[in-house]
């Protein structure tokens, strides 16, 4: 099947991008005291030249205190990191690429001892105990007001270094997607309850998001079905279950969906063959960014406890086909771009015979 559907120009608000094709965000841990350095820049500029139509970054934490849960996780916010972010986005850019950074908390899965402050706990919506210390601080509502308040420095700063828009972390088990999650959230509050009320801390964090940036800047919200925690978890169970949980979020200021599913090729309701990206089209009206194993044979759990499989480029056929069918709009590419950055111009050229396959050694280095 032709593949020039991946290479059109699509048009977001105000911000044409010259194709289809997303890096998809991924943990890299190459930014040694949250500072993106040379090598970082040329991981990013090196995606652009070939043919990425939109790179969102591997997550970045926002400043607040307990916001990183990983060793040389790129920060958001200081001096220093976003000096490196601007030298990123300049690079990016003079290869005619758009860029976004991923703006994350990670709530409550924060790792004891974690740096920058190892003395500072995990958040989360719950406390929790362990051995009669606190591992897990409940947050309160001042603390859910200054966490909202760092996301909507971070996305202000981003706008103020050239950033082409943000993307909000609102999947996989972390903090906003915690507070979705009635698996992690038992508040008695506002913030718990129905999956309405479970949902008003990403609501206000969007609209502050949205406030600080103002009307034009592109927001956009991940989120998943699947946690961390619980690969089986669902958010919802039926499509008007999806809509109401959408409709808010969207109504706050969301331009563009990114739903995430480790496969995407599978259903996402029995009855109909459409995806999370597509229901998430059909009902909200806004564009979506599909993302789960494109491009690759295997799936990325598969890597986590296989580490010899290799997951070999697959055929394209059945993605563009959903795609011809405007069952979303934009396609994120993970690994097959982490292992290959010219993966792009290999699939416009034809050249599907060049593409590098996937091994987990791929993740111990940049190139």
């Amino acid at each position: 099947m032709p593949v020039q559907a991946l290479f059109k120009p699509f048009q977001l608000g105000a911000l044409q991008l010259p194709s289809r094709v997303v890096m998809a965000p991924m943990t890299r841990s190459f930014s040694p005291g949250g500072v993106p350095n040379s090598k970082v820049i040329e991981y990013y500029r090196r995606r652009a030249a070939a043919g990425v139509g939109l790179i969102i970054t591997e997550g970045t934490v926002v400043g607040h205190q307990a916001s990183n849960g990983y060793p040389n996780v790129p920060h958001f916010y200081g001096e220093a990191a976003l000096a490196g972010w601007k030298k990123v986005v300049d690079a990016v850019h003079a290869e005619g690429g758009k860029i976004v950074p991923q703006l994350w908390h990670v709530g409550s899965v924060r790792r004891i001892g974690t740096e920058p402050d190892a003395s500072i706990p995990a958040y989360g919506p719950m406390e929790k105990l362990k051995d009669g210390n606190v591992v897990v601080h409940g947050m309160t509502v001042q603390d859910i007001k200054e966490v909202i308040a760092a996301f909507a420095q971070a996305a202000k700063d981003a706008q103020s270094i050239g950033m082409d828009g943000v993307e909000i972390h609102g999947a996989h088990g972390y903090l906003v997607d915690q507070f979705f999650w009635e698996g992690s959230n038992q508040r008695t509050d506002e913030y718990g309850g129905s999956l309405a009320n479970r949902s008003r801390f990403a609501i206000e964090l969007i609209q502050a998001v949205r406030a600080a940036t103002g009307p034009e800047f592109p927001i956009i919200f991940r989120f998943s079905q699947w946690k961390q925690q619980d690969y089986t978890a669902r958010l919802v169970q039926t499509p008007e279950a999806l809509g109401e949980f959408l409709k808010p979020l969207s109504d706050a200021g969301v331009d563009i969906f990114h739903c995430s599913t480790r496969r995407f090729w599978e259903p996402e309701f029995e009855g109909s063959e459409l995806n999370l990206a597509g229901w998430t089209r059909k009902l909200t009206g806004k564009p979506t960014i599909t993302v789960g194993s494109v491009g690759l044979d295997g799936e990325f759990l598969q890597f986590m406890v296989n580490t010899d499989k290799i997951a070999q480029p697959a055929s394209l056929e059945k993605l563009l086909e959903r795609l011809n069918n405007d069952e979303f709009d934009l396609v994120a590419v993970g690994r097959a771009l982490l292992v290959d950055p010219d993966w792009a111009v290999k699939v416009r050229e034809g050249r599907e015979g060049d593409i590098l396959p996937f091994s987990r050694e791929a993740l111990t280095t940049l190139v």
